[in-house]
């Protein structure tokens, strides 16, 4: 069976590796197909898709938005086969990524003062720069504090640091979000549905209003679920009439999360992308408009 990794994040934005890295990893893994769905970003995908040419592996434009729905905030969307070049969504993007880098100063600000009353020397926001080679996520400022002795590991100074000295992020109503992709020719796809919540009468709820909505998809395999967790999608996938994915969320600072198989039990069929990309190419048929 080929199989496919439908989630992965480069240093574009909290992921640490380079797109054409990632690329050549997942030739390695053996994969068919790999889709760069970066935080609020679409500057990899062209460096992923060269790679993937030179490699003979397929590159899915994606893009990851985090969303609102009613109190729940903090959701992810997952945009794939959008058009990565579109004026619009380039716009809407740069103004998530302002006011990501904001949210990653004001982060290192928090734990500055966290730090100097504990008698330490504080975190340069330029070495976090130097470290994420792109937009700045939390993980980058992780690396700082290991790197600094700070943390013994990421787990480590998640829980110290990163945890208690968040900011909030900014969220896009989860309509608009939908609406931007599928607007750009893509498909919306809710990433790691189990996140939203863990009673699954209100995960039903949340499922069938963003359906509504024009959601087109569930992640239904990643790393978030455990397997009954995983028939449970697969079952409100048929309900709903929504297409199936999944990705192993591959940053690149997890110690036990490895491209194309997660945590170790991953694969995913590339039936899965196939069937999300015949949705694509159908609406650029009757959508001819939706990319240059």
């Amino acid at each position: 069976m080929k199989t496919v990794d439908l989630h992965v994040h480069s240093n574009h934005s909290d992921g640490l590796h380079p797109p054409a890295d990632l690329v050549r990893m997942a030739a390695q893994q053996g994969l068919a197909a790999i889709a760069i769905a970066d935080h609020d970003s679409v500057d990899g995908i062209d460096e992923a898709l060269a790679a993937g040419a030179r490699l003979g592996i397929e590159v899915v434009p994606a893009v990851e938005l985090s969303v609102e729905l009613g109190r729940h905030h903090d959701m992810h969307i997952l945009g794939y086969h959008i058009n990565h070049r579109d004026t619009n969504l380039a716009q809407m993007l740069a103004e998530f990524r302002t006011n990501r880098d904001n949210r990653g100063r004001a982060i290192v600000e928090k734990i500055n003062r966290r730090l100097v009353d504990g008698r330490r020397s504080p975190l340069s926001y330029d070495e976090v720069i130097d470290i994420a080679g792109g937009a700045v996520g939390r993980p980058h400022i992780g690396r700082v504090l290991v790197e600094r002795g700070y943390a013994r590991d990421m787990e480590d100074a998640f829980r110290r640091y990163l945890i208690p000295c968040n900011v909030p992020k900014r969220y896009l109503p989860a309509g608009e979000a939908i609406a931007e992709i599928r607007r750009t020719g893509g498909v919306a796809v809710l990433a790691h549905p189990i996140t939203v919540s863990d009673n699954r009468r209100e995960l039903r709820r949340v499922i069938t209003e963003l359906a509504a909505l024009g959601l087109d998809g569930l992640e239904v395999f990643n790393n978030m679920c455990y397997k009954d967790d995983m028939l449970f999608l697969e079952f409100l996938s048929g309900e709903l009439g929504l297409l199936m994915t999944g990705g192993s969320d591959f940053h690149g600072f997890e110690d036990d999360v490895e491209i194309g198989i997660g945590r170790g039990g991953l694969a995913v069929s590339h039936r899965l992308a196939e069937a999300v990309k015949n949705l694509a190419e159908s609406r650029r048929i009757t959508s001819p408009g939706s990319r240059p």
